[in-house]
């Protein structure tokens, strides 16, 4: 082992954050800015600005820039070894974009370590205020793209998923059309994570191609812009983009302003950033095919790495693997995760988790042949617009409500069986899942989950996985370029922290026959909700 260091950069919507590792894949400094609290002069909220409509929602551009100075000015007052580090990778909120204007990396290349970073670069955006992944403005482009490329499921088989309001093309295609000049103005538009890059670099860095595959751009299968796509979106797009680059490639050298201001290495790595969901599978280490994570935030997500992807029009992505570049990896979102969950702990368990844990154990697999729909704000997946509880007994009867027991099972059981339901429509096979988030902690929770799937159930310190994410891919990357060709992930990783087997595979064969009635009952709440 050397003392070599790894740094590992996460542009998450709230804040920036660092993480340090060692080349133990130990992590020894986390260090973080608040947009919130440590920048009030951008007046944020939650990191971003939410205009009147409800619908368009940006961040500005120039706070991230800001955002990067302070951050490494508080390792340099921790006294991280910036010299030590022998590469650098990070993490970006998908969908994000940033338009930068000719001339951008002239200004890079002669910033002076004298002045601010943000003040240098204030002219150098075309457009200030960055459309991010919580904007929903862009309807119109949406139908405009599967109307030029022959429908939703046309989009998803050629880009990986249907044409979704927050992904970038999208929301260039509406840059386009309402700001004008701006975007004649830009030179590259860049993703968040590409534009981290491309700062550290001091030049431009491409978008990697998992990153791409949240874009509604890129053809998943060749790993090039997709020409037609590219036609529907906006003029002389592709010379604004740059091509796609695959996620483990070292992109360049870290620019001479980090080398002279901070005292990073000259040899420093850049290695291509990536988005937050390719990071997450990144951190969390699903490194073959089968390995599987359940994260159970304010919103469920299901992901996992696929041989082959399996597209579909009515629900979830594909994306190209970050880590693997000959595979895929999938993934399935719910709007109704923990809120949901802890309403019916207040409502059914008196607001006490244990209690909640205790009145799941009380009730048997299947629940009696129960089955509840709960949507407590509209669901991404299935689409159901209109909020509500649907609760059906046995006979698949609907009822007004179940007792508290009843419906303590019937609220974990739902969420796991719709995942076992849409994850496999697009591909996932679980041979093991890894949980994360608030609900992991809970050992009820996790035993439904092993029975539903029939698979162990692994937790670990999961909170920051898209930052580790970005550390691993700098050591990866860094390792692809020293020995020449790519090397599998999963040795490169070899010695990492483990994770720890919660509940062994204990699938209940009920599970079987209650997944045909689930999918059923699901049909009817959609189109009763319609």
């Amino acid at each position: 082992m050397s003392d070599n260091m790894y740094l590992g950069i996460d542009s998450s919507t709230q804040s920036l954050k660092a993480v340090l590792m060692n080349d133990d894949r130990r992590i020894v400094s986390d260090i973080s800015v608040n947009f919130d609290a440590d920048l009030p002069e951008f007046e944020t909220r939650g990191g971003v600005h939410k205009q009147r409509d409800g619908l368009t929602v940006t961040s500005p551009a120039v706070m991230w820039v800001k955002a990067l100075d302070l951050l490494l000015k508080r390792m340099r007052a921790a006294d991280v070894p910036f010299e030590k580090i022998a590469a650098v990778s990070g993490s970006g909120q998908q969908h994000g974009t940033v338009y930068l204007k000719p001339g951008t990396e002239k200004v890079l290349s002669e910033l002076n370590t004298r002045e601010p970073l943000a003040g240098q670069l204030l002219s150098c955006f075309a457009v200030q205020d960055s459309p991010i992944w919580m904007d929903s403005s862009t309807g119109a482009e949406c139908q405009a793209l599967e109307d030029a490329l022959g429908g939703a499921q046309a989009v998803a088989d050629l880009t990986g998923s249907r044409a979704y309001e927050r992904f970038s093309g999208n929301q260039i295609a509406k840059v386009s059309r309402t700001n004008r000049d701006g975007y004649a103005a830009s030179e590259r538009i860049a993703l968040v994570s590409s534009f981290m890059a491309t700062l550290f670099a001091c030049k431009y860095v491409p978008v990697d191609v998992s990153d791409a595959s949240g874009m509604n751009l890129m053809n998943i299968r060749s790993k090039e812009w997709d020409e037609k796509a590219l036609d529907a979106t906006a003029p002389g797009l592709a010379s604004k983009l740059g091509q796609p680059q695959v996620s483990h490639k070292v992109a360049g050298r870290i620019g001479k302003y980090f080398v002279e201001k901070y005292g990073f290495n000259p040899e420093c790595a850049v290695v291509t950033f990536s988005g937050d969901n390719p990071c997450s599978l990144a951190g969390l280490r699903l490194e073959h095919v089968g390995d599987v994570a359940v994260s159970m935030g304010t919103s469920d997500t299901m992901f996992g790495a696929l041989a082959e992807p399996r597209p579909s029009a009515s629900e979830g992505h594909i994306f190209v693997n970050p880590i693997d570049p000959l595979s895929y990896m999938a993934m399935i979102v719910y709007t109704n995760g923990s809120l949901m969950r802890e309403e019916v702990r207040d409502r059914s368990a008196g607001g006490d988790w244990e209690k909640f844990g205790a009145m799941l154990d009380s009730t048997e697999p299947g629940n009696g042949g129960n089955i509840g729909f709960f949507y407590r704000d509209p669901e991404i997946t299935p689409p159901i617009m209109k909020p509500g509880q649907f609760c059906f007994d046995a006979a698949g009867e609907k009822v007004r409500k179940f007792d508290p027991e009843r419906e303590v099972r019937a609220v974990v059981e739902g969420q796991f069986l719709s995942m076992r339901l849409h994850s496999a429509n697009v591909g996932i096979e679980p041979q093991r899942i890894l949980a994360t988030g608030g609900g992991s902690a809970n050992k009820g929770i996790l035993k439904v989950i092993s029975q539903v799937f029939g698979v162990p159930v692994y937790v670990g310190d999961a909170t920051s996985s898209a930052a580790f994410g970005a550390a691993y891919r700098a050591l990866h990357g860094y390792e692809c370029e020293k020995r020449g060709e790519f090397v599998p992930f999963a040795e490169v990783m070899e010695g990492a922290p483990g994770f720890t087997k919660a509940v062994d595979g204990e699938k209940c064969p009920v599970y079987d026959d209650m997944i045909k009635r689930y999918a059923e009952l699901e049909k009817s709440v959609i189109d009763e909700s319609a």
